[in-house]
Parts: structure tokens; sequence; C-alpha cells
């Protein structure tokens, strides 16, 4: 199964949260799924960083590469037909990279494992 990261559900599962769900943390943890992970979640956290919203327990540079990697997680870089129907989706999500996750997850017919109940509001399907 090919699945997307929300960006929480990613930072949950690399600081081994008890905020993921169980199951959530089964498939991403499960080798035999193709885990993704947008560009723009790596975007985000880089920004959220570096203006001290989230402290992460290494530096950036090093341990999201690291995770990536020990995790067999690929990152979905951002596509133009991403982009294209993000102008097309309707305002019921405020938040800029959060669209950008819905966008992906539609063009691409990915599940998005996210607590977010706001992705509920499009066509793309929660794993939770």
């Amino acid at each position: 199964m090919r699945i997307l990261l929300d960006t929480h559900s990613f930072l949950w599962f690399i600081a081994g949260s008890d905020s993921l769900s169980t199951q959530a943390r089964d498939l991403i943890a499960d080798l035999g799924n193709e885990v993704l992970l947008s560009t723009g979640s790596l975007w985000e956290l880089a920004i959220k960083v570096s203006i001290g919203k989230i402290e992460l327990s290494r530096p950036f540079g090093e341990i999201i590469p690291e995770q990536l990697s020990e995790n067999e997680i690929t990152v979905l870089p951002i596509e133009l037909s991403h982009l294209t129907m993000l102008t097309e989706l309707p305002f019921h999500h405020r938040d800029p990279f959060d669209r950008l996750i819905i966008a992906q997850g539609i063009v691409e017919g990915l599940p998005v494992i996210t607590r977010d109940i706001m992705f509920r509001n499009y066509p793309v399907d929660i794993l939770w």
C-alpha cells in the first residue's frame, strides 16, 4: 500500500509519540508499505524549526535525513499537477501545507495518515 503522511504524523512517528494511533504507527512501520512524505512537509518543518515553533532532538539536517532513510520514507516532490489541483480545492482548510498534502493525495490517489478532521472535507482517503 502507498500512503502519504501528514506532517504531524511523521513527527509523532519519529518521536515515538503516543499521539499517533496504533493503526497509523503500524502502517508507517510496515516496510511492505510505500510511505511518502511531501516536500511541503519538509518545508513546513524547516520553517517551524527556524522560528522555534518546533524543537527537534537534533539538528534538522541530521535527524530528518536519518529518519527518512531509517524508516524507508520516500520524499514526494511537488509536481505541477499537484499545484494545479491545489488551485481547484475549496477553502475548507486554510493551512497551505495541509492543502498541498490534500492535493497530492488526490492527484496521486494516496490515502493520507492524518488526525486532522478537516481533510475529510475533501475527496481523499484518511487513515488513522
